[in-house]
């Protein structure tokens, strides 16, 4: 499993000195990365019952296209139109979900920013895992599945790069074929992580004064990965806005409760002081 690999990289950058340092200021993404990994261990199936018909009929109602006499949901009427400039763009914002706000909070670790560096972070880690806690609440099938395979979970189904399979044959590189094969549960649409995660880096680098041009390209970006989830029919609209609300729950979480908890406040002072 892809966990023990990483375990082992970070175990070892522990033991090194010269790493030791940034290896314990990223338990943050350590923790992010293993428990999406964890969840090949305890499938949300287990837990509750899969949901295709449901989200399906809801993002139609709500959101539907008419093309050609029929209603359609919107990434049903992108799988139907779609062309090779919106491939490549779709491509280029979606490989950008994790690096960049990865990026991001080492720009701000490595410029000595490092109290806003943990608090993007912990932003981040407890985003991702109010959405965990979604998949496992209400197992979803993406629009691809229903595309695919109709309204009947299938246990097992392998993942599915979808629309973005065209960014692939474009490039000629198997870029997202190789990602999503490696997914851990193809049942976990709802919410769309893909569209928290960028809104939550927009919201931090506007919090924490950055220059228009960088915010404009974060915000740039946060769109385009909106977009291509429905567009590459791995999200409907209504996954895309149930993260939106997981990104806001999120930072609200943190900053008006947590981090009004003395106990938490004193870890993170001991952390500070320990990755300063």
């Amino acid at each position: 499993m892809f966990s023990v690999y990483l375990i082992f990289i970070y175990i070892l950058l522990l033991i090194l000195k010269p790493t030791r340092k940034i290896s314990i200021a990223l338990l943050p993404w350590m923790i992010f990365a293993f428990s999406y990994d964890c969840m090949r261990l305890l499938p949300n199936y287990e837990v509750n019952s899969i949901d295709v018909r449901g989200v399906y009929e809801a993002e139609k109602k709500l959101f539907g296209i008419m093309s050609g006499g029929v209603l359609l949901t919107s990434c049903e009427y992108f799988a139907r139109h779609n062309c090779a400039l919106m491939d490549f763009f779709a491509g280029v914002f979606y490989l950008c979900w994790v690096p960049v706000p990865l990026s991001y909070s080492l720009y701000l670790y490595l410029k000595g920013r490092r109290r806003e560096y943990l608090h993007f972070s912990l932003a981040f880690l407890i985003v991702n895992l109010i959405g965990f806690c979604g998949y496992y609440i209400y197992p979803a099938a993406p629009p691809w599945y229903a595309m695919n395979y109709g309204f009947e979970p299938i246990l097992g189904t392998p993942g599915n790069s979808a629309g973005l399979i065209r960014f692939d044959v474009m490039t000629g590189l198997p870029v997202f074929h190789s990602l999503y094969d490696k997914n851990a549960n193809v049942f976990a649409a709802i919410p769309s992580l893909h569209a928290a995660y960028m809104l939550v880096t927009v919201l931090y680098a506007l919090k924490y004064k950055q220059s228009k041009l960088c915010v404009s390209i974060f915000a740039v970006i946060c769109c385009g990965i909106w977009f291509t989830a429905v567009y590459s029919g791995h999200h409907y609209i209504i996954d895309v806005l149930l993260g939106i609300f997981t990104a806001l729950a999120g930072i609200l979480l943190l900053d008006r409760v947590l981090f009004h908890i003395p106990m938490i406040n004193r870890l993170m002072k001991k952390y500070l002081s320990i990755i300063s």
